[in-house]
């Protein structure tokens, strides 16, 4: 179909293109790589400092109560969205939610880089609030852009997870390695400076959506546009039709607590094993040939996201300059710290691979193949939801096999280990894959089938679903010592791979009853 066929809703500016959608998603994407940073940078850091042992600065908690308190805060942080959503909804907009969600996280970071206990505590709550204003908001802008673009969401929502992970990339990458190199309350800190520079970039360009994200008081024409319309566009339908679209987002709940509860383990056991099991310790010739990879795996996507911004700047710089000048600010420090390390790492005699590298794969892998998966969505090939929460289920299972086989060596109970950090590396590759295929999809057919009135208010419920995975990641992975003392490691990860494999059958043999409660969305 045409481009001139679709209708994007914002300001004039925001009909000029980048990607085939209109620039304004890209000051969304942007805005959303910093939040990210700010989350995957404290993400990668939390267990590691609190199991880290106090001469090391951690605080020498054991993995249970470490992987405890990383699956509340994980959890509080999606549970948080439900009371944003409502908030933006009925009083403050979704455009005035992110930038005070934004703000509010700043002052988590300053907290948490004073490098106290109360500092901690007091940065995870401005932390759970703020991302509570930011999260399910933002995503409702895009709604309210696309709303009359429906067929053009999946690929949208897709280019936006692009940004949700360059921002993880590089939140992971920097964050990780300053705190475990220089300090860990550098590392938490570090977020800060980003997600101020961040928010500043959103203020200054908001006026590119138009009326999209106002208040209700500050906007009449684009809240009577929604009041008769539904989540696909169309005259409102009846209560049953909406009842049933209703389940469907429960349906699809149900299996997204599956998929994170085993995908989270990214931040917790997966970072352990990492730690503790695998052997990062390189030298010689193997040193060389990782900081070779490391400095492409560094660049390339940098310059990837560089080069998006750049097209950014040449729609919108001469409308919103000071947008642009604190987004370019924030490029520039990056690619100096980046610059910084890698140059450090190549002047050491051996490498030591951070234990927090590991987990931009999954964000470099997104990078690479988000725009791949976007085309799929928007081709002849595209299949149903059901189909593609399968897909991501059995990909998420196929990676903890992986794990599993790569850990059958290490013998029950032991503590350490020295494996091989291929098994890893293929684990981030299938999980991946698996995400790309039920996350950003996730949030496209929530804001298909809820009312455009009870888009943040949904989109908060959507993500109670993933912090209930996040907990239950937490609570699962905390069981690691248990389950390998009287077992073994690779039936630890065996129940991970068990569990999502026969979930993802299961949504799949659903297609017929969900395309029928669908009243033809697609």
């Amino acid at each position: 179909m045409s481009l001139a066929k679709y209708k994007f809703e914002g300001s004039e500016m925001n009909q000029k293109l980048l990607m085939g959608h209109p620039s304004g998603l890209f000051v969304l994407f942007f805005t959303e790589m910093w939040e990210r940073f700010s989350y995957y940078g404290m993400r990668a850091l939390l267990v590691l400092f609190l199991t880290s042992a106090i001469l090391d600065g951690g605080w020498a908690w054991t993995r249970e109560e470490a992987l405890g308190l990383y699956g509340t805060y994980t959890m509080l942080v999606y549970f948080s969205p439900i009371l944003g959503g409502l908030i933006a909804d009925k009083f403050m907009g979704y455009r005035k939610a992110v930038a005070l969600g934004a703000l509010i996280m700043t002052l988590g970071h300053a907290s948490m880089a004073m490098d106290t206990p109360w500092g901690l505590y007091l940065g995870i709550a401005f932390l759970v609030a703020g991302n509570g204003l930011f999260k399910p908001n933002i995503t409702s802008i895009i709604n309210g852009v696309y709303i009359n673009a429906q067929d053009k969401k999946d690929g949208a929502f897709t280019i936006f997870y692009m940004g949700v992970n360059a921002g993880a990339f590089l939140g992971i990458m920097l964050c990780g390695y300053i705190g475990e190199t220089v300090g860990w309350h550098w590392g938490f800190g570090l977020a800060g400076i980003f997600m101020f520079l961040g928010m500043l970039q959103f203020w200054f360009a908001q006026g590119i959506f138009g009326n999209v994200g106002l208040a209700p008081s500050e906007t009449l024409d684009l809240s009577d546009a929604v009041e008769n319309s539904d989540a696909s566009g169309t005259k409102e339908v009846s209560n049953k039709v909406q009842r049933d679209r209703y389940t469907v987002v429960g349906i699809l709940a149900v299996f997204t607590v599956f998929f994170w509860a085993a995908f989270e383990q990214a931040g917790g056991s997966m970072t352990i094993f990492a730690a503790d099991y695998t052997n990062r310790v390189l030298e010689g010739d193997s040193a060389l040939m990782f900081r070779i990879a490391n400095t492409l795996l560094t660049i390339v996507p940098l310059i990837i996201i560089t080069y998006v911004l750049l097209q950014l700047f040449r729609i919108t710089f001469k409308k919103y300059a000071l947008s642009n000048t604190f987004l370019g600010i924030s490029f520039a420090i990056i690619w100096v710290i980046v610059v910084w390390m890698l140059y450090t790492q190549f002047n050491e005699e051996s490498t030591e691979i951070p234990a927090s590298w590991f987990g931009i794969l999954n964000s470099f892998y997104i990078i690479a193949f988000a725009p791949l998966f976007s085309k799929i969505w928007e081709s002849k090939y595209n299949p149903p939801a059901t189909v593609k929460f399968g897909i991501g289920l059995i990909l998420l299972g196929l990676g903890f096999g992986i794990l599993a086989y790569g850990s059958a060596s290490i013998p029950p109970g032991a503590q350490t280990a020295s494996v091989s950090i291929i098994w890893l590396i293929l684990a981030y590759l299938l999980h991946t894959l698996g995400e790309l295929s039920l996350s950003p999809v996730g949030l496209s057919y929530v804001s298909k089938l809820v009312p455009a009135t009870k888009i943040g208010m949904m989109f908060g419920l959507w993500y109670i679903a993933i912090g209930l995975g996040n907990k239950a990641a937490g609570s699962m992975g905390g069981m690691i010592d248990s389950i390998t003392a009287e077992y073994s490691m690779s039936t630890f990860f065996l129940i991970f791979t068990i569990v999502p494999i026969l979930a993802g059958l299961i949504v799949m043999a659903l297609t017929p009853v969900v395309k029928k409660l669908m009243h033809g969305v697609k």
